[in-house]
Parts: C-alpha cells; sequence; structure tokens
C-alpha cells in the first residue's frame, strides 16, 4: 500500500501563491518570467504540512505528485533488510521532492520530514505539458536532476575516501552553504566570520549517513571543538572557523550558481 501523503486529508489554513512565495526573493533562485509564473500557479495544486518524524512517501510507491519544500528539512532514505534507514541526502527549502517516479514509475527512495515539514504539490501528471510548452522550465528539471547527482557523487567520494574528519567536515560546510543561501544561518552568534545554523538531524543519523560509527562521529565533533573549528550542541551547529574547516575537508562546491525552484 502506498504511503503518500492523503492530500485530501491534509488541509493547511495558509495556501501560498506562487507569485508570493518567500523562497522566490532569495537571491539563490532564478526569477521566472511571467509566463512561468504562471504555468507554475496553474499546476500547483495545495500547501502539504507533514509532522517530523512522518513520511512523505516511501520506497516503491507510485508518486502521483511532485513537491517543492516550502520550508522544513526532509531526508531521502534506503533501507535494508526492513529495518536498516541509510540517508542518501538532505532536502532543504527549494528542493523538489518525487521526480523519481515521474522517470521510473516508482520511488526508488523514501523521504521523512525531520521536522514540520510544508510542501507545494504539483499533480505529476502535467509533466508533459511542461516539456511540451515551456523548454526553459524542462531545462530546469534537468539542470535539478544533475544537481542532485553530483550531490549524489560527493556523498559516494565521502564514503568511499574521504577520512572521518573529512566526511563530517564536508558535510558540515555543505549544508551550512545551502543554509547560507536560504537565509537560514545566524551570524550574530559567532566571533569572527564564524557562523551558526539549526540542523534537526541527530549525531546517530550523521553517523549512519556517513558510514561512521557514533562514538567516532562524537570523538571527531570533539576534536573539531577542541581545535576552534567547530562544535554542536543539541540542534545547533556552530562554525567557529570556516576556512580551516573548509581546508580540512576539501570543501570547494561552487555556490553562486542561482538555480531554478518550482
Amino acid at each position: 500500500m502506498s504511503a503518500e501523503i492523503d492530500l485530501a486529508s491534509n488541509k493547511p489554513k495558509i495556501r501560498v501563491a506562487c507569485v508570493e512565495c518567500p523562497l522566490r526573493q532569495r537571491p539563490a533562485f532564478r526569477p521566472f518570467n511571467a509566463e512561468e509564473l504562471a504555468f507554475v500557479q496553474s499546476m500547483k495544486q495545495r500547501d502539504v504540512m507533514i509532522e517530523a518524524g512522518r513520511d512523505l512517501f516511501s520506497e516503491g510507491d507510485d508518486s502521483k505528485h511532485l513537491y517543492t519544500v516550502l520550508s522544513g528539512w526532509a531526508a531521502r532514505y534506503r533501507t535494508l533488510d526492513g529495518d536498516r534507514r541509510q540517508i542518501v541526502s538532505i532536502a532543504l527549502p527549494g528542493d523538489l521532492l518525487g521526480l523519481q517516479a515521474a522517470a521510473f514509475e516508482t520511488m526508488q527512495h523514501g523521504v521523512t520530514a525531520l521536522n514540520t515539514l510544508r510542501l507545494c504539490a504539483f499533480p505529476r501528471g502535467r509533466l508533459f505539458e511542461l516539456y511540451r510548452n515551456h523548454p526553459s522550465l524542462a531545462h530546469d528539471l534537468v539542470w535539478l536532476a544533475g544537481r542532485s547527482e553530483r550531490m549524489a557523487d560527493e556523498h559516494l567520494l565521502s564514503l568511499g575516501r574521504r577520512t572521518a574528519s573529512q566526511r563530517i567536515g564536508y558535510l558540515i560546510m555543505h549544508l551550512a552553504h545551502r543554509c547560507r543561501a536560504l537565509d537560514l544561518l545566524d551570524t550574530s552568534a559567532v566571533e569572527g566570520s564564524g557562523f551558526r545554523f539549526e540542523l534537526p538531524l541527530t549525531q546517530s543519523q550523521i553517523a549512519d549517513s556517513l558510514g561512521l560509527s557514533l562514538v567516532h562521529t562524537n570523538k571527531t565533533l570533539r576534536r573539531f571543538k577542541s581545535q576552534g573549528l567547530a562544535t554542536w550542541q543539541g540542534r545547533l551547529v556552530s562554525i567557529l572557523d570556516p576556512e580551516r574547516l573548509a581546508a580540512l575537508s576539501g570543501y570547494d562546491e561552487d555556490d553562486t550558481i542561482r538555480r531554478p525552484i518550482f
């Protein structure tokens, strides 16, 4: 049975119009022209709210919708032996979920909410209309798929070749820079060039996603603290020395490219 959220029973009080979407004001996203924006608005069916810990859909679901994250964090995951879960990537505001089912009919991964998640729902059945009449938006979908592939490459590189310190440092820097583009960083709480952001993942989840033991992860984070690189307390991650942490982890992603948002 499909675990995809029942849209009929999910009725948030506020429906955000695409033209009023707060994410479209962020410099990280490319502007849409009036025709593109009108089409995306015509596709949008409703807003969806998912509570922390609940799944949007599971592996094997034939998702009838695509979803854009409006606010909150989600984790894409795979399972082994029915109960062992591996987080394969993190979705933040502006990211698109459910595209895989459009190509393969069913989802090869599940998606779960890490905190309260607000989504914009679009019917998958109108994708061919997008391909036929809006080539610039079709190119955007290809771009987003390519971006996901690039992030998957980096994750595979971490699992295969990076040390524990490099894996954790790279992930922290990667998420921090994605947060920067969304104005989710607190730069007033850390001295110098440092910054802080909220990370709704446990250290155990980070350890599992990076192929590390919890003990090794905790030791690495304690070493980061003693070296003045970063601290992790509760759900708050503070990067104390971004340049040194980037150098240690080999972080070199280009964070200036403007990307599409649906």
